[in-house]
């Protein structure tokens, strides 16, 4: 059996450069960003089987465009986006599926992710997996998936955390701790 040849593009944004491959259905990998294009074009190529620079089609370069407008701080709905998630789980895809469904500035955990998808709280590891292993990150966006208290957990993109809360600022959500009820006396 023949393996599928994904086409890629490398191109810069305002928080660095990213990558996004894709084949005839549709997206099916995207690297979240790096300092240096050969670092993304790795990255990105460390998750394809067969990959080869491509002329995006209209469908990749809107995709394309609204990342760059995301990075540069403006409000992106991504849920238009046509993926090709074919050889994930089929929990992973319910996982995905949920966790699309959240909007700009919108964040869960994943226990709550868990207890959406009408499982119980043990499920909640298995909805931080389906996120470290998240093919397409942003556009399934797992920065908006936390731990248990709204405490930011992992990240398995370059930055780790510190990207995390670097994406979910950009969409006006503050992780921190909480402002006191009352102001302190000294």
């Amino acid at each position: 059996m023949a393996q599928t040849v994904h086409s890629y593009l490398v191109f810069e944004t305002d928080a660095g450069f990213c990558g996004i491959a894709w084949n005839a259905v549709g997206i099916t990998r995207f690297q979240l960003p790096t300092k240096k294009a050969e670092e993304t074009e790795r990255l990105l190529l460390r998750r394809l089987v067969a990959g080869e620079p491509g002329t995006p089609t209209r469908d990749v370069a809107d995709a394309v465009a609204a990342v760059r407008r995301y990075f540069s701080g403006e409000e992106v709905d991504f849920t238009d986006i046509k993926l090709d998630l074919e050889g994930q789980d089929p929990f992973f895809k319910r996982i995905y599926a949920a966790a699309r469904r959240l909007g700009w500035g919108q964040t869960t955990t994943y226990g709550a992710l868990a207890k959406e998808l009408g499982v119980g709280p043990e499920a909640a590891r298995d909805v931080g997996q389906a996120m470290a292993k998240n093919p397409v990150a942003l556009i399934i966006p797992c920065h908006r998936v936390l731990a248990a208290g709204g405490k930011v957990g992992g990240f398995s993109a370059p930055g780790g955390s510190t990207s995390k809360i670097r994406m979910l600022e950009l969409e006006g959500v503050h992780l921190g701790p909480p402002e006191p009820a009352q102001q302190s006396l000294f």
